[in-house]
């Protein structure tokens, strides 16, 4: 019996132990402590560069806008139709301005300001306001813009300014023998040429300077609309000072692709096909390509003095 009782206890005990947790305690050496740790341990999860790593050129070339547009999917979204109406909308407005503050000889960088800040806060909400072909194109260069938006930006444009002049004409047209003369550009001569392109060609630098520059405050759209005025004064003051200065003009700059082919930049005669094609050439590289290729260096000269000066 005593030797059965042994037994159980036996097993008891063996029960007890195997229930009891097994804790291996490791003894850790003080050279262990103070080995450094290796790669994988030092290292967290997702590694953050610091800035002093990064290139102030790092993603001077990446894609800006938001959504990835593209030909199949631009024209399904109905905002972008109220994108084009606005743009539409705000370049009739500024050629209508135009026209008429021309006609009154009206040149005052003040009334020009107060009539375009009116018109960008008008239209900002609907499609950003950039009514200016030049600035479009400065907006794709940079990537701000999707080539789609952007060509279809500048056909609005064009519409816009279109019938901003046929309103404008007609109103002429009613006037009769005392209605005053449509404005128009000045003839330029020879020597001249290089001048007015290099004017359009720095009023459109800074007017896309500005404009990228207004974009860091776009949450307050009248900061935005100043901004922008602020930058087409200063072309327009620099223009006819220019003009007057060196040309002895008045009127042979506009600093907008859009709103210079309404002032009949192009020739309607000449002694001989050639010749109108040359002149029609002439025209579109004064007005056009030129503004546009400043409208391009006007951004990337923001964008890169923002990163060279560390502005996120």
């Amino acid at each position: 019996m005593a030797t059965k009782k042994s037994k159980v206890s036996n097993k008891s005990n063996k029960k007890a132990k195997s229930t009891k947790p097994k804790t291996a305690v490791k003894s850790v050496t003080k050279s262990e402590l103070e080995a450094p740790k290796t790669k994988t341990e030092q290292a967290p999860k997702h590694e953050v560069i610091s800035p002093a790593k990064k290139s102030f050129l790092s993603g001077f070339f990446a894609r800006k806008y938001e959504e990835k547009e593209g030909i199949l999917t631009v024209f399904k979204n109905p905002k972008f139709y109220g994108a084009l109406l606005g743009e539409v909308i705000g370049t009739m407005l500024l050629a209508l301005l135009f026209f008429s503050l021309s006609l009154m000889g009206i040149h005052s960088a003040a009334t020009y300001s107060f009539a375009i800040i009116a018109v960008l806060i008008a239209v900002y909400a609907f499609s950003g306001a950039c009514l200016n072909p030049a600035i479009t194109v400065g907006m794709m260069a940079t990537r701000r813009m999707s080539v789609i938006r952007g060509i279809m930006y500048i056909i609005a444009e064009v519409i816009g300014a279109w019938l901003g002049w046929l309103i404008f004409n007609a109103f002429h047209l009613t006037g009769g023998e005392s209605a005053y003369d449509v404005p128009t550009m000045s003839a330029i001569a020879e020597n001249g040429m290089w001048i007015v392109t290099m004017v359009e060609l720095l009023g459109a630098i800074i007017i896309s300077f500005f404009f990228s520059r207004a974009l860091k405050y776009k949450r307050s759209v009248f900061t935005f609309a100043a901004v922008v005025a602020g930058g087409m004064a200063l072309a327009i003051v620099l223009g006819y000072v220019v003009s007057a200065a060196f040309l002895g003009l008045n009127n042979n700059f506009i600093f907008n692709p859009a709103l210079a082919m309404m002032y009949k930049i192009f020739p309607t005669s000449g002694e001989n096909f050639g010749e109108i094609i040359g002149g029609i050439c002439q025209a579109l590289s004064i007005y056009a390509i030129f503004p546009m290729i400043g409208g391009v260096v006007g951004f990337y000269l923001s964008e890169f003095t923002s990163r060279l000066s560390g502005e996120e």
